[in-house]
């Protein structure tokens, strides 16, 4: 007959592997194996409207292909190549356009193969029309568009392209032109810029440095136009001169004489001055030095 003492003991022992037992049963089971524990679930913010380009274009009514590689900050030789534009040089209502290249760059000895190019729009370019397949610049595009490719068909010589001079988004504007600020700017207007009154044949500077993707007579309300391509987001835009004194293709410097003052296109003498940020118009007082 056993002791008390050791009942009492045993009936400890089994009151403690109960405890233990219930305390196992009751624990929550953790995987604490590196690399298997859940993430936090974290919601990352939304793009801002109007921060890039759309990958795809619909064609509309009264769209020239100038007219929509302008309005997305792109140059219409590169897309004319993206899209396979060729010599029919036709685009039609509702036709969707690529606004990203489908190929890497194309190497220089791409270029040198290349046949010619033919890719300076002069002259009004006639609009889309619905149901019906219509010219539009370029005329004629044969070859994928690359800076040596037109300098080479051009007889220019190929200059990179300045690099902005504080990041993409931080560009050191300079005014285009002294004068008087006789329109400011309003997103309702059909060119979304300001004016700046001056002299016949004044001279007209670049406003930041970057390489000339377009200088002639291309679009309806413009008059004499130079558009600069500073870099990825901005493009500036020079309207109503008398005289262009850069080619397409050409690399310009931030001050560089680029035009003379003119009214083309205008009832008076005046620039036409636009920033442009991913092909859409913004404010350019906001962004050029006080004064």
């Amino acid at each position: 007959m056993s002791s008390p003492l050791v009942r009492l003991g045993v009936a400890c022992v089994v009151l403690a592997l109960v405890a233990g037992c219930t305390a196992r049963r009751g624990a929550p089971v953790v995987d604490r194996t590196p690399g298997k524990r859940p993430a936090p679930t974290v919601s990352k913010p939304a793009a801002k409207p109007g921060e890039a380009r759309p990958d795809l274009y619909t064609v509309k009514k009264g769209d020239t292909l100038f007219s929509i590689a302008l309005d997305h900050g792109l140059d219409y030789r590169e897309l004319a190549q993206w899209n396979g534009i060729t010599d029919s040089s036709m685009i039609r209502v509702g036709q969707q356009l690529r606004l990203t290249s489908p190929v890497p760059a194309v190497t220089t000895s791409a270029a040198k193969s290349a046949p010619g190019v033919q890719g300076r729009p002069l002259g009004d370019a006639p609009p889309a029309v619905a149901g019906d397949n219509v010219k539009t610049q370029p005329r004629a595009v044969r070859a994928p568009y690359s800076d040596q490719t037109y300098a080479q068909l051009s007889g220019a010589k190929p200059e990179p392209a300045p690099k902005a001079e504080a990041g993409d988004d931080g560009i050191a504007w300079a005014w285009p032109a002294s004068g008087k600020m006789v329109s400011g700017f309003n997103d309702g207007a059909n060119l979304k810029g300001i004016a700046i009154a001056g002299k016949l044949g004044q001279p007209v500077l670049a406003s930041a440095p970057g390489r000339v993707i377009f200088s002639g007579t291309g679009i309806r309300g413009f008059g004499k136009l130079i558009v600069i391509k500073h870099n990825n987001v901005f493009l500036s835009v020079y309207g109503h001169n008398n005289e262009l004194l850069v080619k397409e293709g050409q690399s310009v410097a931030k001050g560089q004489k680029i035009a003379e003052m003119g009214s083309t296109d205008t009832d008076r003498v005046k620039l036409h001055f636009e920033i442009r940020r991913y092909g859409k118009p913004v404010d350019p007082v906001k962004l050029l030095p006080p004064g």
